[in-house]
């Protein structure tokens, strides 16, 4: 890797605004040869309906096709995402079960492109998009290039977590205590509260204790939830 790309992809990582790590972002994906670039985010929690985040230099007219056609739900990159973290390039193969959006990407000037998903420890799934509308990836670009493009899928994982998950997912930063991780393993368990304090030798009271300053903390609304809240954010490890 070039010195002044490993440079721009530890930059990212000191930069404390969304916006300015997305163009920081799209100013490597330009350098390496795509005038087109998003990066997407998928919170852990709600479970229901997970908390997104998503920026690209994609043309307002594609933007808001996009959104009003509600791509997303069928968007096969989306789905590759959160399966795999292997790196996928756009095909008519890949986007076969979606052809309407395949389409009509490629008449707003979104003809070839490249997609890789990131996870980390937290339940948090990123996916970095670089794209273009003239010449196709051959094996040689691929080849020379892929590793740095999967570098720079993690590096803007690592720097747009750091921003954003604190802000959008607060409960990350409970302070949860040893014992609470314990007795909220043996919650998501299905253990009653009993059945706890005879695992650990604890008192029963003393496991309520616990349990409901976990609640309080992830700001759950019952045990149930602050243990898949839990689970869902990396806590209980």
């Amino acid at each position: 890797m070039e010195a002044w790309q490993e440079d721009r992809f530890d930059a990212l990582l000191k930069i404390d605004s969304e916006q300015d790590a997305f163009d920081q972002l799209a100013g490597v994906a330009r350098a390496m040869g795509f005038e087109y670039c998003a990066y997407g985010m998928r919170m852990p929690i709600p479970i229901s309906r997970p908390r997104l985040v998503m920026f690209n230099n994609y043309s307002p007219q594609w933007q808001q096709c996009y959104q009003a056609r509600e791509y997303l739900r069928v968007d096969p990159t989306v789905k590759h995402a959160l399966k795999s973290t292997l790196p996928v390039v756009w095909s008519n193969h890949l986007f076969e079960s979606a052809r309407d959006m395949w389409e009509e990407a490629r008449c707003h000037g979104l003809r070839y492109g490249w997609a890789q998903s990131s996870r980390d420890a937290g339940g948090v799934v990123g996916l970095l998009t670089l794209a273009r509308g003239a010449e196709a990836l051959s094996p040689a670009e691929l080849a020379e290039n892929q590793p740095k493009m999967s570098w720079l899928a993690q590096y803007a994982h690592a720097a747009m977590t750091r921003i954003l998950v604190p802000r959008l997912t607060p409960e990350t930063l409970a302070p949860i205590t040893a014992r609470e991780k314990e007795v909220l393993r043996w919650t998501a368990e299905g253990k009653t509260a009993y059945e706890i304090a005879c695992i650990l030798s604890i008192a029963e009271r003393t496991v309520n204790f616990h349990i409901n300053n976990a609640v309080a903390k992830l700001g759950a609304t019952n045990k149930t939830q602050a243990a898949v809240k839990a689970a869902a954010l990396g806590l209980l490890s």
